[in-house]
């Protein structure tokens, strides 16, 4: 079986981040801003509630009691940018996407991979973000070193995730074990319920360079190439159209440069690709 595998670089190191005070979490007394849907007038909202995930390191996680993450800052850049407030809701993963369809939400970043079916319900902007997929196990583990290794393997991810899916639809006779939280999945796997992880490559290897060290290693190729993007709530084409050239303009004057920086240490490597998406041009 092949198994598409990632053709360029993701970062290795998260050791030095930095902290950020840039959460903005506005409210509003405006009963539109709570709902999906542009105004009645067809334009932009004063405030629009983004939805972001509990515990993504380094793209969202509490911080001496804020919410800060890569993520965090592109949003609140992206909102300075086009002019409006960010009501910020903190939920589980999976209750994202059915939170934009309710019109609970109107935007989420949660590092959220776009793909066909995601987009059959939501919008997404362009990407902002390349990842993959990664294979984590025991640092004592020889036996699993490549996709192939997992099968008959009780392997853990999470709930909702692309990785999730693509070990269903590629290792069928991998026991998939699903965790709503990632320190779940991450103590599966160290405590000897699951046999290996599989998840976001710069999640896994931020986790094994900080709080995974000593424990647990990353094997194999780079799998499933993704592709960030923020998604919002049907109906909202002006708000997308806004958000991109906001976006377009943070690539450009180095902004979005800068904020990767700050969380990843290094520059980031694919500006070219996305530029070629239609960013930053």
């Amino acid at each position: 079986m092949q198994f598409k595998k990632r053709a360029y670089t993701v970062v290795a190191a998260f050791a030095a981040i930095a902290l950020s005070a840039g959460l903005v979490g506005c409210s509003s007394d405006d009963p539109t801003s709570e709902t999906s849907g542009e105004s009645a007038e067809g334009g932009l909202k004063d405030t629009y509630t983004v939805a972001t995930d509990s515990s993504f390191v380094p793209f969202e996680f509490d911080e001496d009691g804020e919410h800060v993450g890569f993520d965090i800052d592109i949003v609140n850049g992206i909102a300075e940018e086009v002019g409006f407030d960010v009501n910020l809701k903190i939920t589980n993963f999976d209750g994202i996407i059915p939170g934009l369809q309710t019109g609970a939400f109107d935007i989420a970043i949660a590092g959220i991979t776009i793909t066909d079916e995601r987009k059959e319900t939501v919008d997404f902007t362009s990407p902002y973000y390349k990842s993959g997929t990664r294979i984590g196990v025991p640092v004592d583990n020889t036996d699993i070193n490549s996709m192939e290794d997992l099968e008959g393997k009780t392997v853990a991810s999470r709930l909702g995730s692309a990785p999730l899916e693509y070990l269903q639809e590629n290792v069928p006779t991998a026991n998939a074990l699903p965790f709503e939280q990632l320190d779940q999945m991450y103590l599966a796997v160290e405590g000897g319920t699951a046999d290996a992880l599989l998840y976001d490559a710069p999640n896994v290897e931020y986790y094994i360079a900080t709080t995974g060290e000593g424990t647990l290693k990353a094997v194999g190729d780079l799998y499933e190439a993704q592709e960030y993007g923020i998604a919002i709530s049907k109906e909202n084409g002006a708000l997308v159209e806004a958000m991109n050239q906001a976006l377009a303009t943070m690539i450009d004057d180095g902004r979005y440069a800068e904020i990767y920086e700050k969380w990843f240490d290094e520059e980031p490597p694919w500006l070219d690709e996305l530029a070629a998406m239609g960013v930053g041009v």
